[in-house]
């Protein structure tokens, strides 16, 4: 088997880069639905299983920028909130 860079091991296919983050979590908890059923057959378990670990590191990605844009608001001098710029979290 040819070793893989964690690049592409970890690459997020277009189809869900291009998903919001609450369709991707939709989506992941029908996977899950669908596994904690056990109605699905092995090769389908599997493929879901690894569509559900895609959509979960998306989900991640897309929570970890918004922190990172959260963190970036700061106060003013007058205590009011000041946004920034936001962050491309697509």
């Amino acid at each position: 088997m040819a070793k893989q860079t964690k690049t592409e091991s970890e690459a997020i296919p277009d189809d869900v880069a291009a998903m919001s983050f609450e369709a991707a979590m939709a989506e992941l908890e029908s996977i899950v639905q669908n596994l904690e059923g056990g109605q699905v057959d092995l090769d389908a378990s599997i493929a879901l299983y690894s569509r559900g670990a895609v959509l979960k590191r998306h989900c991640e990605a897309k929570l970890n920028a918004a922190s990172e844009q959260v963190e970036k608001i700061v106060a003013d001098g007058a205590g009011q909130a000041q946004a920034v710029e936001a962050a491309n979290i697509e």
